[in-house]
């Protein structure tokens, strides 16, 4: 049988002075070597996107990571310099398809600022530099030439028991790499808070009410899902989960 093809949305990157739709390598590998999907990369467009048309060819959806954020007035907030950089056109794609998949019971799986656009995306809100407030770590990326340092597994979430995420991961501490300085503020309704960094930052949330597969996490398991058991642990139980979905369609 093909192996079954989840949804990228792309980042707007600028190259060469060029507009480029574009996805991280470590997403797409991720997805194919543990996974075991293919992955389309799904332009980014303020507008012209048909969401139904997109799922309606695709198994799943994976929410990447980037170096851009939501922008604050979609949950709100004054936008000032210091929220961004913004992509308002990965913002338009990105919201309407979380909403869709989860509505169709497609399998989600939402990374870094795929859980801010989830948690905004269901009405919840973001805090901005969050190592400015009382208590809180500093959880932003180390500045550092080689990317394996940046991404290093360098602190423990705390895995509620019970919840959706310990089913592959199990309860209590778990070591990630989460690298941020926004995270979830006010929790949207539809989303329940699956494990907290030891600061009470929220690092992984689901749909309470999904028909599927619909997990947010704050951190980043693509980067090490070939050689971390939790990572490859999460990215495996999305893959099958996308397997199930396609055998229940079918």
């Amino acid at each position: 049988m093909p192996k079954p093809i989840v949804a990228i949305p792309a980042d707007i990157r600028q190259f060469d002075g060029a507009n480029w739709h574009a996805a991280q390598n470590q997403y797409v590998s991720a997805a194919l070597k543990v996974a075991d999907v293919m992955s389309f990369i799904i332009p980014a467009f303020e507008d012209g996107n048909d969401t139904d048309a997109i799922l309606d060819r695709v198994d799943g959806v994976i929410v990447s990571g980037s170096a851009t954020n939501v922008h604050p007035s979609l949950y709100g907030a004054v936008a000032t310099d210091a929220d961004g950089p913004f992509d308002p056109a990965r913002d338009a794609t990105t919201l309407p398809l979380i909403r869709r998949a989860i509505d169709r019971g497609i399998p989600l799986l939402a990374i870094c600022r795929g859980i801010q656009e989830l948690n905004v995306a269901l009405g919840g809100t973001l805090a901005s530099e969050i190592q400015e407030q009382p208590g809180i770590w500093d959880h932003r990326k180390p500045q550092h030439q080689d990317r394996d340092v940046m991404y290093s597994i360098r602190q423990d979430v705390i895995i509620a028991e019970g919840s959706c995420i310990a089913r592959y991961l199990g309860a209590g501490p778990v070591p990630v790499n989460s690298l941020h300085r926004q995270a979830i503020s006010r929790t949207a309704p539809r989303l329940q808070v699956e494990a907290l960094a030891e600061d009470g930052t929220i690092e992984a949330v689901s749909v309470i009410d999904a028909k599927g597969f619909a997990i947010g996490v704050q951190w980043h398991p693509e980067y090490w899902a070939e050689t971390d058991k939790p990572s490859r642990a999460l990215f495996e139980g999305f893959g099958d989960a996308v397997r199930t979905y396609v055998a229940t369609r079918g």
